[in-house]
């Protein structure tokens, strides 16, 4: 009886899998988890801003809202995300397919790269550099230029007009925000998300950067909602002007790679207001007054990290209402009042307050 070599080296093959241990498949199981659980986490918090979002507009405008996706409509955003998944994926017929194509990755994919320097619990940060802060900077000034690309490749007046629209609204509200960044940064010695907040761990809710840069977290949180392109800032994709300006020609799953941008970066904002100003992780209770509840969510091990990853959940949540509201609250600003309200206001008052941090800092050697 004559064997083929195929059959013998499937034989081998079958072999080798069979004799593979209950450790080594665990091994493989554990290298797989740090990158599934972020992935896993990161959905579940967009969907809860979804939520979130939809639950807060029908309460200011006195409706109901989404109610038959499950209970209290809490899988609707799944529901909606399913439905573009299987609808049609359209491509302009004289437009650039490769940059229409590439446009809605790059916005996301340079969002995602910003979790990376985000501390979640004291021990729990994918990657602690040194110059993490300024590391989200940089990656976050990528998005725009998926927009534009999208804009661009769309070859629609509309759409090209919301890409360059999306383009200087970045750049007139990166600066600012930077300047913010580096006030903190002065004040804490360190460019390292960690040490950022670690440094607020003192004296509890008074020790927080809210209280010691009320003028920058202001113009933090502006400058924020600008580069989300949440209302009054939305401007490039004005319904009224430019019917949905760089997302015109989009469709199916594209289409809704948009939106999966705008949430993230939302929540990627909204986090680092929470690890900039109101101390991160900390539970924020006096140390003088309860030592052992202060220190609870420095505790090695699981249940340290988990108290840790809920505080910083909660005040993230919390600060989200501040821009779920506005968005049904404000008017959309002209192009004009958006570019003087950056440059002329913004600008000056994020120099003056990195100018008394720097002065304060060397008054304090």
């Amino acid at each position: 009886m004559i064997i083929d070599t195929t059959e013998v080296q499937d034989i081998n093959s079958f072999s080798r899998l069979e004799s593979l241990s209950l450790q080594e498949v665990s091994g493989i199981i554990w290298m797989l988890v740090p990158i599934l659980t972020p992935v896993l986490g990161i959905t579940i918090g967009v969907l809860v801003i979804v939520w979130l979002e939809r639950e807060i507009s029908a309460g200011i405008q006195q409706r109901i809202g989404p109610e038959y996706a499950s209970p209290f409509g809490i899988l609707q955003a799944l529901a909606d995300g399913t439905k573009l998944l299987f609808k049609e994926n359209l491509l302009p017929s004289r437009g650039n397919t490769f940059l229409f194509s590439i446009g809605p990755s790059i916005a996301v994919i340079a969002i995602l790269l910003s979790y990376s320097v985000i501390p979640f619990s004291y021990n729990l940060v994918l990657a602690d550099l040194n110059i993490g802060i300024f590391l989200w900077i940089a990656v976050s000034s990528i998005a725009p230029i998926g927009l534009l690309m999208s804009g661009y490749g769309s070859n629609n007046k509309y759409s090209f007009l919301g890409g360059l629209r999306a383009a200087a609204q970045s750049i007139s509200y990166e600066i600012p925000l930077t300047l913010c960044v580096l006030s903190i940064s002065l004040l804490s010695n360190s460019s390292s998300t960690v040490d950022i907040v670690g440094a607020q761990s003192k004296y509890g809710v008074w020790g927080w950067n809210l209280w010691r840069q009320p003028i920058g977290f202001i113009v933090f949180l502006i400058s924020s909602l600008a580069e989300c392109e949440r209302l009054p800032f939305d401007l490039p994709e004005a319904e009224e002007e430019l019917v949905a300006g760089y997302q015109t020609e989009y469709s199916g799953i594209k289409f809704g790679l948009f939106y999966v941008a705008s949430y993230l970066n939302l929540l990627v904002s909204s986090l680092f207001v929470t690890v900039l100003y109101l101390g991160g992780w900390n539970l924020s209770i006096p140390y003088i007054l309860v030592p052992e509840l202060f220190e609870i969510n420095k505790a090695d091990g699981i249940f340290g990290t988990t108290i840790g990853i809920f505080i910083t959940l909660a005040k993230t949540y919390l600060f989200l209402f501040i821009p779920i509201t506005t968005r049904w609250t404000l008017p959309r600003l002209r192009m004009d009042q958006l570019l003087n309200l950056g440059w002329k206001f913004l600008l000056p008052i994020s120099l003056g307050n990195l100018l008394l941090t720097t002065s304060s800092q060397l008054l304090s050697l």
